[in-house]
């Protein structure tokens, strides 16, 4: 089951359970739709995986499966993370 964390890793912005522009990657890394294309030029930073849209969890299990409440902000190095795509032939 998802985590649904509240915010993107890099700018902190505000994504809640039924936000359209939170984004993760295969090990649920959470980052605003603004950040994957402008800032990630659609890499995790962490993995160096892919980006997808975060399903929306329906209203109705939100009690039963509440979204996490775990904050995870660790700005991206932005150079490095441009280095490390440009030398990167893992993908």
């Amino acid at each position: 089951m998802l985590e649904i964390r509240p915010t993107c890793e890099n700018c902190n912005k505000s994504l809640p359970y039924n936000s359209d522009e939170a984004m993760i990657c295969s090990f649920e890394c959470t980052f605003c739709r603004d950040c994957v294309e402008t800032v990630l030029f659609e890499v995790c930073p962490n993995c160096d995986g892919d980006f997808v849209s975060r399903p929306i969890r329906p209203k109705t299990l939100l009690v039963k499966y509440p979204p996490s409440e775990k904050v995870v902000f660790k700005p991206v190095d932005i150079e490095s993370h441009l280095k490390r795509i440009k030398t990167n032939d893992n993908r």
